[in-house]
């Protein structure tokens, strides 16, 4: 993966490469129950009880979230501890709405901002 420039922001190589990582339906599933955990993680046992994918294509998927930089592993003993990057997932958010309504009217984007904003807050 190519590290950031800063934690929040993010060039448009980085970002595609994040976007195309959780570009397929399983690897979004398993990204979301990373999310859902929290800070903690889960091992690989764990999340595969949660999505129900068989270890070879999860162990893919895991392969391909880490490489866009959407996960963090660790390795504890003989067990694999994956989590969610917030701080990477919070900046490919930030890539897309940076520029949000910039051809708007002042009156349009403040409204446009904030109902995005409350829809990902609620």
């Amino acid at each position: 993966m190519t590290p950031t420039r800063r934690n929040d922001t993010l060039g448009p190589g980085e970002a595609a490469q994040g976007f195309a990582a959780a570009g397929s339906e399983p690897r979004l599933e398993v990204l979301r129950v990373l999310v859902r955990a929290g800070p903690d993680g889960l091992t690989v046992g764990e999340i595969q009880e949660r999505v129900g994918q068989p270890a070879s294509t999860l162990a893919h998927h895991l392969r391909c979230l880490a490489a866009g930089g959407l996960i963090e592993q660790e390795r504890r003993g003989r067990s694999v501890l994956n989590r969610a990057a917030y701080a990477h997932i919070e900046a490919l958010a930030a890539f897309l709405l940076h520029a949000c309504c910039a051809e708007a009217k002042p009156e349009q984007a403040r409204g446009a901002l904030s109902a995005a904003y409350r829809k990902l807050t609620h």
